[in-house]
């Protein structure tokens, strides 16, 4: 008996979806039959990123979207709508962050990482939030109610760790944002969740775990290797099912144990 899960006639946007998590997040999201909206601030990496869905038998939509610019979110959560249909899942990942101790931090080291991990990740939310509550109080159109709100924190968010202070308390933040959607939200049949990935090895960080600080690293992980993109894809698909409907506040740690 084998398990799949469908989620045709969906339209999923993903944030940062030029690089990492997100362009992994967002073939996944297609090849289980979502419409994906492609959305960052590197349009030319987009557009490559759906040429190549398309070429596999997805269908996906490019928009430009900076997230430390609210009429950028709204403009670009409008645009999609309008493109695709009513969005019904939102993949929350945009995310920086810088390495410095804490008495080097600057107010724009600070902003940087707060801005958009922290604030632009809740406006990106809020805006999709509006909209859904809106249909499902029946004010605006569109045939599914409800919606499923996954949110990209990290296990930093859990744990603080050195040299990288500001981005775990920005990460917490994502953390109890989370919690805070899914208990006011809920009601309208949202369901907010969010995914804290451990080490990932992805474009951005990918010479790091071959130099001789990132192998000492590695042989203090658990299990001493780190993680590829794909290995939250089960995360991500559970959160997003139709089937999870009673999944709501829930905070999962996929890390590969490190944060025991």
């Amino acid at each position: 008996m084998s398990y799949q899960i469908d989620l045709a006639g969906r339209v999923a946007l993903v944030t940062g979806a030029s690089s990492g998590l997100g362009e992994q997040f967002a073939r996944t999201l297609a090849q289980a039959g979502a419409a994906v909206v492609l959305a960052a601030r590197r349009v030319e990496k987009l557009k490559t990123l759906r040429a190549e869905i398309e070429a596999a038998g997805g269908d996906a939509h490019v928009v430009q979207l900076d997230v430390t610019d609210h009429d950028s979110i709204k403009a670009a959560v409008a645009h999609a709508e309008t493109e695709m249909g009513t969005i019904d899942i939102l993949i929350n990942n945009s995310g920086v962050s810088t390495t410095q101790k804490l008495v080097d931090v600057k107010p724009e080291d600070y902003d940087f990482v707060m801005n958009t991990n922290t604030r632009g990740a809740f406006f990106v939310a809020q805006e999709v939030g509006k909209r859904m509550i809106a249909r499902s109080r029946g004010t605006a159109p569109g045939t599914f109610t409800g919606g499923r709100i996954v949110n990209i924190a990290s296990m930093a968010g859990l744990r603080v760790l050195g040299q990288i202070g500001v981005y775990c308390m920005s990460k917490a933040a994502v953390v109890h944002m989370t919690r805070a959607m899914a208990l006011e939200w809920g009601r309208f049949g949202i369901n907010v969740n969010a995914i804290c990935p451990g080490y990932i090895d992805t474009e951005i960080n990918h010479h790091h775990w071959q130099t001789e600080a990132g192998q000492k690293l590695v042989q203090m992980l658990p299990r001493k290797r780190v993680g590829q993109p794909q290995d939250l894809d089960a995360a991500l698909m559970m959160l997003c099912a139709n089937e999870s409907h009673f999944i709501n506040g829930a905070v999962i740690q996929a890390d590969d144990g490190f944060a025991v």
